[in-house]
């Protein structure tokens, strides 16, 4: 069973209730913060003073205030916690349900576990806790387990996301082309159109509106 825990979660009735939860569970040692920052300095600082913590769980949504940050995102934390202590167990607890961002947590950021907070999150979560203090494997919300073996909604750029997203929106080429722009990436009329066509037929979209159907069953908007 893991020894010492840290919660990144800035929402206090969540965060206590995470706390008393896992104390009913383990007899681990647990600890807290409600900011990115603060968690990753307390990860660094438990591993230079040979304590380290052997499970993050965190939220992926934190609210901004007066404070300035360098890690503003769950997802953040995440991606910088793998760099300095990758044997680190991570459960990411949140609200998000769109298939892309929690394949990508998987795939990319490299995370253990993914639980759903809702109905039955509480109890999703020590599944999730006691899967992993056993088990090498990753643990994903048992209604959400399809996302893993979806391969094809990976394999597409956050371009393509943001295309389709203006497309949703009923933008034109045109427009999507000034939208980009202004967002200095660089495009034309004719990469829209040939990036529209290509999504087309990665998708099997007979059409644009048939494209948008199809990426919203994926969860990808």
């Amino acid at each position: 069973m893991f020894k010492k825990i840290l919660i990144a979660e800035d929402i206090d009735s969540i965060q206590n209730s995470v706390i008393a939860q896992i104390s009913e569970l383990t007899k681990a040692e647990i600890h807290h913060s409600k900011y990115c920052d603060e968690a990753y300095l307390k990860i660094k600082k438990a591993k230079l003073d040979d304590e380290p913590f052997d499970l993050l769980i965190t939220d992926l949504s934190f609210v901004q205030d007066h404070r300035e940050v360098i890690l503003s995102s769950g997802e953040e934390l995440i991606r910088a916690t793998r760099e300095s202590q990758p044997d680190l167990k991570i459960i990411a607890y949140s609200i998000e349900d769109k298939s892309y961002k929690i394949k990508q947590l998987f795939d990319i950021c490299g995370i253990n576990g993914f639980v759903s907070k809702g109905r039955y999150g509480s109890m999703e979560l020590e599944k999730a806790i006691l899967f992993l203090a056993e088990e090498d494997e990753d643990y994903i919300d048992s209604k959400l387990s399809h996302v893993v073996k979806t391969s094809k909604i990976i394999e597409i750029e956050e371009f393509d996301l943001k295309l389709i997203k203006l497309l949703s929106n009923g933008l034109t080429q045109s427009e999507i082309v000034e939208k980009f722009k202004a967002q200095n990436i660089p495009t034309s009329n004719s990469s829209i159109e040939k990036r529209i066509l290509k999504l087309k037929t990665y998708f099997k979209a007979k059409n644009t509106i048939h494209l948008i159907s199809n990426a919203k069953d994926l969860g990808l908007i």
